[in-house]
């Protein structure tokens, strides 16, 4: 597979290193357009339409990050541009309205985007909100600050901006728009305004320290030209990105079918010496008897026997159809106090999120706990199949993994220890396999996040094979899957 997202990145941080495009004598050189920009500032500040700002420190050789061509210049992001910050007029339900009159209230999060472009708000305020905050216009360059910092749009609309932005006015008509967007988009950009942001609690950036950012400027002619080549590219890497999703699509759809056909017992061969699945339910009937006698789990109501309407498909002869519950035990986790810091310093005991369940077998997590916060929570053994309950990410699909090491796990997540551990692979793929089942059926949308009915999910019937067909069952799908990656 083609990584589109780095050559995408490749190619901006060529087109502003002046490796994409040629520098021709004619092009003229950019200190004379930055001349000039100095010419229409001082115009506009005799008109009293910017203020006289104080001058710029000269930009010292040990600040140059890379090699720009001889007739490029070095110049901070303040001598090309304005940058102000937005505002919110408080308390803001105040200001809104539902009239056509009304102005765009443009808010991170609130505004339908075009690619680069700002298109249409959800909200709107009334003129009089205006003054609390900041007017744009089409053209202008709106930065993300607050957490989600660093990222250039372009306004296509007139409208107020919520103080999670900054405006990055393009002021001066010697400037390309869609070079300034490239250069705003940069990779190198992004790390410029990641060390000036700064905070308490929420890293924001600072306009005097984004001011000073160093910006590569190029003759116009040149602008012009990165511009042309950078956009003539992009719809190429774009028709790769098409051509790959739809490669992944049909390769996820194969995927899918080869799991439900194992799952209903068509990838293998049903063998007497396998025995029946009504064996293996009075192994696990005897082994939850067991811990209930040693007081590890409780005592459960019985669950009501599948009726012949809630089959979805047929199974081979020797296997049976059960209820989830009657598997194992489940439990959830929870998130030790992020105030207590010697919970979360040098930890040596995983902690699972829906963020680490992009695999189907767990050995690692992005936050591990200490063994102190680790006695408050079930640290769960190897063999423990664990799935997502709580996640925006339930919208279209249902994360399942197996854990091969001793883990903890959070609040957005259920585990399922099972009464014969073993089976830990199978139940993966049966799972896998109800996943269109699970989205449709067992799952609630909320406002932000999509939550699994857990009660209702434990009574979803499933079909549960002889423990030997169970292995050979996992092991062809393993097979199959790794050829056809």
């Amino acid at each position: 597979m083609i990584d589109t997202e780095a050559l995408r990145k490749k190619v901006i941080d060529l087109a502003i290193r002046g490796k994409l495009t040629e520098q021709l004598p004619e092009d003229g050189t950019a200190e004379k357009l930055y001349a000039q920009i100095q010419e229409e500032k001082a115009k506009l500040v005799k008109e009293r339409k910017i203020k006289k700002e104080k001058p710029f420190p000269a930009i010292e050789t040990d600040e140059i990050p890379f090699e720009i061509p001889k007739n490029w210049k070095w110049v901070r992001l303040g001598e090309l541009t304005e940058i102000e910050r937005g505002g919110s007029p408080r308390p803001i339900k105040a200001f809104l309205t539902d009239s056509e009159d009304g102005i765009n209230w443009i808010k991170i999060g609130d505004v339908e985007k075009d690619g680069k472009y700002i298109i249409k708000t959800k909200e709107r305020i009334i003129p009089e909100g205006t003054k609390k905050s900041r007017m744009v216009f089409p053209g202008d360059f709106l930065l993300t600050n607050s957490m989600s910092y660093g990222r250039p749009y372009i306004s296509k609309i007139k409208g107020c901006i919520h103080d999670g932005w900054l405006l990055i006015r393009n002021t001066y008509t010697v400037l390309d728009l869609e070079y300034l967007y490239i250069m705003l988009s940069s990779g190198y950009a992004y790390n410029q305004f990641s060390q000036k942001a700064s905070g308490s609690t929420v890293n924001n950036l600072n306009i005097d320290k984004v001011n000073l950012a160093l910006i590569p400027l190029p003759p116009l002619t040149v602008q012009k030209r990165i511009a042309a080549k950078v956009i003539s590219l992009i719809p190429i890497l774009d028709r790769i990105d098409a051509l790959q999703s739809q490669y992944l699509n049909n390769l996820e759809s194969l995927k899918s079918k080869i799991i439900d056909a194992g799952i209903r017992g068509k990838l293998t061969e049903q063998l007497p010496t396998d025995g029946t699945a009504e064996e293996l339910y009075a192994q696990i009937l005897e082994e939850k008897a067991r811990l209930v006698k040693e007081r590890k789990i409780k005592k459960e109501k019985p669950l009501p026997a599948i009726e012949e309407d809630e089959i979805p498909f047929e199974i081979p002869k020797n296997w049976k159809w059960v209820r989830l519950a009657e598997l194992g035990r489940f439990s959830g986790g929870k998130t030790p106090s992020m105030a207590n810091k010697s919970f979360w310093t040098n930890g040596a005991v995983l902690w699972v999120t829906s963020k680490d369940m992009k695999q189907k077998n767990i050995t690692s997590s992005e936050m591990t706990i200490s063994e102190s916060a680790a006695k408050a929570m079930t640290v769960y053994p190897k063999q423990t199949v664990l799935f997502v309950v709580r996640s925006g990410i339930l919208r279209r699909l249902f994360p399942v993994a197996v854990l091969k090491t001793k883990s903890t796990i959070n609040q957005d997540l259920k585990a399922l220890q099972l009464y014969v551990p073993e089976m830990c692979e199978y139940v993966y793929y049966l799972l896998k396999a109800f996943e269109p089942t699970i989205l449709f059926k067992y799952t609630k949308e909320g406002t932000t996040v999509n939550n699994i009915v857990f009660d209702a999910l434990l009574t979803m019937p499933i079909p549960l094979p002889p423990f030997a067909e169970q292995k050979r069952i996992a092991d062809k799908i393993d097979e199959v899957l790794q050829v056809i990656q």
